[in-house]
């Protein structure tokens, strides 16, 4: 029976890791080992652990590193204590495999954490490029230290094999995240519209943004400039709180002023995947610059309008519509997204990051 251990850290790479981490308790020769750390034991994200424990994963280790202020003194911290805090879950016994996914600083430190331990160490999503956050210099140097890779296209599996690593190392597996989007039931709307506590007959706006870690001032520019446009915008909009990096806490002020003094507007810490996704299914369109625009939006033919420079440099379908920071440029960018002509042009789209077959592949 291999132990394998699992590092999540927060909503966004729970959501995608759910299916696989479904496929290794199923698999008879693996035994799951769930490393919880990161926003998901942070009340002011959400405490998303509790979603953990409803689904009944068991959790190896919870290791608590993330600090509520957020400058870069102490996101320099957060990754101290979790390299301290990974290492001292291995000592007490390691795992025969670690996977880790993307490109968050708390799986940084946990790959770091193997390096004593000789833990071999499995990354889903390299070589991809994300030139407006930090997250580029984290991914590409989980990859180097990592001996396999499951990446989501063909032209990722090119950037890691140029990086040096080894083409018998490197897999195509397609997105995780997109085996939750083939499986998983949606929302009735009148059950989605109890979740979120707000009527959903005109399709909202679903909006997710997040800190510009590559151009710290470029967040509020950026963010501020989404708001103005947003105040123009009289059909319903739902926020969702963005990640934990440097920056937050300007977004996180932003929203909770903007939905105090508009009735048409919600924020939610925390939907769940399938909240989120039955959202995707019925919103006009998507706002902000996650990277769930870029990826899982695809799958339910979503037009996406994708703000800045967070997601430059990854492959994106023909439901992005890319738009500088500016309020004009983002209002006339939503009105188009949310148009019947461009939602008509996007039927029967293929998402380029796979078939929803990722999990089985990895396992």
């Amino acid at each position: 029976m291999r132990r394998v251990g699992v590092v999540t850290v927060g909503r966004s790479d729970y959501g995608i890791y759910r299916p696989l981490l479904r496929a290794i308790t199923q698999a008879p020769d693996l035994d799951l080992w769930l490393y919880v750390s990161g926003a998901h034991l942070s009340p002011l994200h959400g405490n998303t652990v509790a979603e953990i424990e409803a689904d009944g994963f068991p959790i190896r280790a919870r290791i608590p590193i993330t600090l509520a202020d957020d400058s870069p003194a102490s996101v320099a911290t957060t990754m101290g204590l979790g390299v301290l805090g990974f290492s001292q879950a291995f000592a007490d016994q390691p795992p025969d495999l670690l996977v880790v996914l993307g490109d968050r600083m708390e799986m940084l430190a946990a790959v770091v954490a193997t390096l004593p331990f000789n833990i071999p160490v499995a990354h889903i999503h390299g070589g991809e490029a994300t030139e407006g956050a930090i997250d580029d210099v984290i991914r590409h140097s989980i990859t180097k230290m990592s001996h396999l890779h499951f990446v989501a296209t063909e032209t990722y599996a090119r950037r890691v094999i140029q990086m040096g690593e080894e083409p018998w190392r490197v897999h195509v597996t397609g997105a995780p995240a997109l085996d939750a989007c083939a499986e998983m039931p949606l929302l009735p709307l009148a059950e989605l519209e109890q979740r979120v506590g707000l009527p959903l007959k005109e399709a909202p706006l679903l909006v997710t943004y997040h800190p510009v870690t590559r151009e710290p001032e470029q967040t509020e520019r950026e963010f501020d400039a989404l708001l103005a446009a947003l105040r123009q915008w009289e059909q319903p909009i739902v926020f969702t709180y963005p990640n934990a990096d440097p920056g937050h806490a300007h977004i996180i002020a932003g929203i909770e002023d903007f939905v105090a003094a508009h009735e048409r507007a919600v924020a939610v810490k925390h939907l769940g995947a399938q909240a989120y996704f039955s959202l995707m299914h019925c919103a006009a369109a998507m706002v902000g610059n996650s990277s769930s625009g870029i990826v899982e939006a695809a799958s339910f033919a979503l037009p996406v309008v994708n703000i800045g420079n967070r997601q430059k440099g990854r492959l994106r379908g023909p439901n992005v519509i890319d738009v500088v920071g500016d309020a004009q440029a983002i209002l006339e960018a939503i009105r188009l997204a949310a148009s019947h002509g461009f939602h008509s042009r996007l039927m029967g789209m293929q998402n380029p990051y796979g078939d929803g077959r990722a999990s089985e592949r990895i396992v």
